[in-house]
């Protein structure tokens, strides 16, 4: 694996810049070659969680592709207004490479008439314009963008705990950072399957060349399923209290402790509940407000069990 030395961020200085360094199936791979190897892409979807390496994917194809290529995230980008402005200008002009590829980052994100014009466009400019959209959930892409991509929806799975904790160690080791391979297991455990937050991770909880995981203290999170059981009417307002309290700068690794505790609190609704933790967990890395989109994810916990209706 290589690092990027320009990059003083782990995340960006080791993403993958070769298929070599992706992690996926063979088959995915000897796909995703052949399209290098032609210097052409269909249009395609890949799709699954958060930080499980779609936009690491993306960003790899076309610096291996000889091409002009568009870059919006849609999570910041999501009307009409971009489509028009950005996609079609883009795809219209003037190029000397042979193709041209538009990533759509977040494409779940896109209002309902971006998505409209999109496919428009699509169809106008696919003689020389192909476009990867990534999301983390397929059923907010409009069925004229999925057909459009029929035959190539690509949905990521997680990568085998095995896999990950050697992309860590090699990390830490080009690094020259020491490490107990129990604060490696920790990690992986807690933010499985996000590798991107592993990494930040590892950089963050790194000093004098040392690794050591820093344990977060879960206590308040206890308090918080106990308050989630009762009946108390202003549940919600003291969950926020015991996260505003207890200082939280990341949320992951609740999410994560609430779901292996789902029995305690769940009155049933699991599988209901189960559903909110992964869409807020997926939301958390890209929202700049964590502790609002934690509230919203208890606001909604609380309204399915029929606990308190804000």
């Amino acid at each position: 694996m290589e690092k990027r030395k320009e990059h003083s961020i782990w995340v960006e200085r080791f993403r993958p810049q070769t298929l070599k360094d992706y992690i996926c199936n063979a088959e995915l791979k000897e796909t995703f070659q052949k399209w290098i190897d032609t210097n052409d892409i269909p249009h395609c979807i890949f799709a699954g969680h958060a930080g499980i390496g779609k936009s690491s994917l993306a960003k790899l194809l076309v610096k291996n592709i000889k091409c002009d290529y568009l870059y919006i995230n849609a999570s910041d980008e999501n009307g009409i207004e971009t489509i028009r402005e950005k996609v079609k200008s883009f795809a219209s002009s003037a190029s000397f490479n042979p193709l041209k590829i538009v990533i759509l980052e977040e494409a779940s994100f896109l209002t309902g008439p971006a998505q409209e014009a999109l496919k428009q466009i699509i169809e106008d400019y696919s003689f020389n314009t192909r476009f990867i959209f990534t999301c983390n959930y397929l059923n907010k892409i409009t069925e004229p963008i999925l057909s459009r991509c029929k035959g190539n929806i690509y949905k990521f799975t997680e990568t085998s705990k095995g896999e990950i904790a050697k992309r860590l160690t090699e990390i830490l080791d080009i690094e020259n950072v020491s490490y107990d391979l129990q604060d490696i297991v920790k990690l992986i455990n807690s933010h499985y399957p996000d590798i991107r937050s592993m990494i930040g991770v590892l950089q963050a909880d790194t000093k004098d060349n040392k690794f050591t995981l820093i344990t977060l203290n879960l206590d308040w999170v206890d308090k918080a399923i106990d308050v989630l059981k009762s009946r108390d009417k202003k549940a919600w307002y003291t969950i926020r209290q015991l996260a505003a309290d207890a200082q939280v700068e990341d949320y992951q690794p609740v999410y994560r402790y609430l779901f292996d505790n789902l029995e305690k609190f769940s009155w049933g609704h699991d599988a209901e509940i189960s559903v909110v933790l992964d869409d807020h967990i997926w939301r958390s890395a890209s929202v700049v407000d964590k502790e609002i989109n934690f509230a919203a994810a208890i606001s909604r916990i609380l309204d399915i069990t029929k606990k308190q209706v804000l």
